[in-house]
């Protein structure tokens, strides 16, 4: 699952680009959604690194 958390905002980000286009809003207009998409995953990564190094998971325990 870790492996993938790096599509998160590739996939938000390309989901809110079609929904752009799709609904003919210039990406100028749209760019406050894709910086919420960037800042929402951030957020993702950072609770995840919190979450890690609370409970000190290391790769050899997998």
């Amino acid at each position: 699952m870790f492996r993938l958390l790096f599509l998160l905002p590739i996939v938000l980000c390309l989901g809110w680009y079609f929904f752009l286009r799709q609904n003919g809003v210039p990406i100028k207009q749209g760019k406050k959604g894709f910086m919420y998409i960037l800042g929402f995953s951030a957020f993702v990564l950072a609770f995840f690194v919190f979450i890690m190094q609370i409970t000190e998971y290391s790769q050899s325990e997998l």
